[in-house]
């Protein structure tokens, strides 16, 4: 097993998740995202993950890269590029040491992630109780608390309302029909009116609840459940918000960043 002072994994290469990486990829750290096979993400444009579906992407001038091996890690890694891996399991635990290890999947419960894996754990959002299964947990509620560092404890429940922009929460958000295939018909960055559909879950339409901008829209040809959230229109209808990370992003990063900061200099005393 190779010890890899400065290494970071993330658990997930969704928007959240890579505002993370970017932020400590930017700090100096090097990072390696794991994903599943078919990511679900929604802002694909700003998420790592979408590596998975087109082998390189780029956000705001960091570039992330699908790596399939150890070597490959590797070969990423000295490009001072992001390796993203699919290994939903964290197989590679077996042959990386890293410093951190952050659960980012947002999955609302606990997936596993644990103060084993590495010398430092993180996790993002409820499931996790700070000082038991993880060192810290980062708040991702919308509000006062966003970005605060938990050490002991949980964050707060995920209360299924999305967060409020320009006076809209759920009736920007769009979710599946029903079960099936999906089939879009717009695209992310599109302009869309109240009333336009935006895609079909087999023959079903998908209409959209408001005008705006569609600022995630889940990959064509995912197979979704009925109710999954598979797309969002941001009423504010700034095209360039689909290409950058969002506030929230940015916010969770740094509770992400100050509290991996503050745990390595509990590590070295």
């Amino acid at each position: 097993m190779k010890e890899l002072n400065n290494l970071v994994i993330l658990r997930g290469g969704g928007d959240l998740g890579s505002g993370a990486a970017h932020r400590l990829f930017k700090a100096g750290f090097k990072v390696l995202i794991t994903e599943i096979d078919k990511p679900l993400v929604i802002r694909r444009l700003v998420s790592f993950a979408n590596a998975v579906y087109s082998g390189f992407t780029e956000i705001e001038s960091v570039k992330a890269r699908i790596a399939n091996s150890f070597d490959e890690i590797k070969q990423v890694l000295d490009k001072n590029e992001i390796p993203v891996l699919i290994d939903p399991e964290l197989a590679i635990l077996k042959k990386i040491k890293p410093l951190a290890v952050i659960d980012a999947t947002l999955a609302k419960k606990n997936i596993g992630t644990n103060k084993n894996m590495a010398r430092i754990a993180l996790a993002l959002g409820p499931g996790y109780c700070a000082g038991v299964d993880v060192d810290a947990v980062i708040e991702t509620s919308r509000g006062h608390n966003l970005g605060r560092i938990i050490y002991k404890g949980f964050a707060e429940k995920d209360t299924g309302i999305p967060g409020n922009i320009s006076g809209y929460t759920t009736e920007r958000v769009l979710r599946s029909p029903c079960s099936g295939l999906i089939k879009n018909v717009f695209d992310i960055g599109a302009r869309v009116n109240k009333g336009d559909i935006i895609a079909y879950v087999e023959e079903k339409p998908v209409i959209a609840d408001i005008s705006g901008v569609i600022r995630g829209l889940i990959m064509n040809g995912t197979v979704v459940a009925v109710g999954q959230k598979i797309g969002d229109i941001d009423p504010r209808g700034k095209i360039e918000y689909c290409n950058t990370i969002s506030d929230k992003a940015r916010t969770i990063s740094g509770g992400v960043l100050e509290a991996l900061m503050f745990l390595m200099l509990a590590i070295r005393e």
